[in-house]
């Protein structure tokens, strides 16, 4: 993730919510740093807070580098719930969690057992390749 695109995001919604009405930004912090990290944090008047951190990861090494970012924001629905939601963006992906989020079902039983089994057997996948 790119650290300007997340100021550019946060300048954003800061634009949108300021549109709509007056809002008082509360608090707002921006830093970034040469060796690649950064924070920033906002709140508005609205309810809205967001704050994400990061860091580039195995920095120099151009075949393993990785931007690193966790963060969380929330908000007031207009059902009047606080919404919030908390993430990681690594090497692996975005990975958001929060309440209200969607989760997938539960792997069937029978699909965890072969892929259990496929674990502790990989020897077995071996031969299977070299037969075809």
């Amino acid at each position: 993730m790119n650290t300007r695109i997340a100021a550019v995001a946060a300048a954003l919604l800061l634009a949108c919510a300021s549109a709509q009405q007056d809002v008082p930004i509360l608090s707002y912090t921006n830093e970034h740093n040469y060796d690649g990290s950064y924070r920033y944090s906002y709140e508005t008047g609205n309810g809205i807070a967001a704050n994400e951190q990061g860091y580039l990861k195995n920095a120099g090494y151009p075949d393993l580098e990785a931007q690193v970012a966790q963060g969380a924001y929330s908000y007031t629905g207009p059902d009047g719930v606080q919404y919030t939601v908390t993430y990681t963006a690594d090497e692996g992906g975005f990975r958001a969690q929060g309440a209200h989020l969607p989760t997938p079902p539960p792997i069937p039983e029978a699909i965890l057992r072969a892929l259990e089994y496929n674990a502790a057997h990989p020897e077995e996948d071996g031969l299977r390749r070299r037969r075809k």
